[in-house]
């Protein structure tokens, strides 16, 4: 089988730390992977790595059949959508959002002197519409609410119809509407068959889309486990992965966690 990623005993170096330690794991065609983790468990470099924006320390990684260090990653990463927060932090505030989406096509930000074709503008228009905020086409990026700026980012990430879409945290400080309604965009991209592989990087096991096939726990830079999302979503699994005695609930296709409720005794008093 080709595996969209392939990495094999990957690890990420700083210092005298290891952010990503020993990780294999292997991500087939139609798959949707969700990794969850606490913070610093390893997931965002993990993510860099899937996106050529990054080298391992050692091990081999390779992306869409091409070994990272062996490859041009200049060409490699058209083929790859990303939405991250380090990426959207280098779209300039003023600039359109129409621009924002077109720029994708030649993995810039900040339009300048490239020119666009009546297709690439056709496209753009039609992921904004497919986002709900083609009505902010002609608004400044900077003067979008987080929500309207996360659905901009994704609509990014799909311009040059990606064959691998990573979304680092894209729910991160949502308000509940607005994470609601990226949850259910998500969902009909899952849903959809021509869509790209899909990895989402997330801190909540709220914030997982229906139709998501695999989960990947973290935990200080190693996987503690991966597989189905049935099969990983379990109280053990997540009460280990981030060192809490948690409750997993599954209603419909959502899922939730809480803390563990400990027993309180009855009768008695304190005196």
């Amino acid at each position: 089988m080709t595996w969209v990623v392939d990495l094999q005993n990957v690890s990420v170096r700083r210092g005298e730390k290891n952010i990503v330690d020993d990780v294999s794991w292997q991500v087939a065609d139609g798959e949707r992977w969700v990794v969850l983790g606490r913070n610093g468990a390893g997931k965002t470099t993990l993510l860099q790595i899937a996106a050529a924006r990054m080298h391992p320390t050692s091990g081999t990684a390779e992306v869409l059949g091409s070994r990272l260090g062996r490859v041009d990653v200049f060409e490699l990463r058209p083929r790859i959508g990303l939405a991250s927060a380090a990426l959207a932090e280098r779209i300039p505030a003023g600039e359109l959002v129409s621009d924002v989406v077109l720029t994708a096509a030649y993995a810039v930000t900040g339009r300048w002197r490239e020119a666009y074709e009546d297709l690439d503008q056709g496209r753009a228009a039609d992921l904004l519409a497919a986002f709900g905020v083609d009505h902010l086409a002609g608004r400044r990026f900077g003067t979008l609410s987080e929500g309207e700026r996360k659905r901009v980012q994704i609509a990014r990430s799909l311009m040059t119809d990606p064959e691998l879409l990573l979304l680092d945290e894209p729910a991160a400080g949502l308000d509940l509407g607005g994470r609601e309604e990226l949850v259910g965009a998500l969902a009909e991209l899952a849903a959809y068959p021509r869509s790209p592989v899909l990895v989402l990087v997330t801190h909540h096991v709220e914030e997982i889309p229906p139709g998501f096939t695999h989960v990947m726990l973290m935990k200080e830079g190693r996987i503690h486990m991966a597989g189905p999302v049935d099969d990983v979503l379990t109280d053990e699994n997540l009460s280990a992965a981030f060192d809490l005695p948690l409750e997993v609930t599954r209603t419909g296709d959502r899922w939730s966690a809480r803390a563990a409720q400990k027993d309180v005794p009855r009768g008695g008093h304190s005196g």
